[in-house]
């Protein structure tokens, strides 16, 4: 069973443990670079702390990294300009 929550380790016995994985932390949609400001918790843990805690509260907040974030936005405002 491959799956990325889940591991299964077997023991020298015929237990069988699973351990479950920590999740990746977010990356940038444009420059794959990992977003800061943003929780790499489990999903319990993430579900119970505050939304401001989440993701930062701007403008593509949570998919987007400042800089891309930035640039994004001056490239919608020119293309209202022109």
């Amino acid at each position: 069973m491959k799956d990325r929550k889940l591991r299964i380790k077997t023991t020298k016995g015929v237990k069988i443990k699973i351990k479950s994985r920590k999740p990746r932390a977010p990356v940038c949609s444009a420059c794959r670079k990992k977003l800061k400001g943003t929780l790499n918790l489990k999903t319990v843990k993430q579900k119970n702390s505050a939304r401001t805690k989440k993701r930062p509260e701007r403008k593509y907040g949570g998919v987007l990294c400042s800089r891309c974030a930035r640039q994004k936005i001056k490239e919608e405002i020119r293309s209202k300009n022109v």
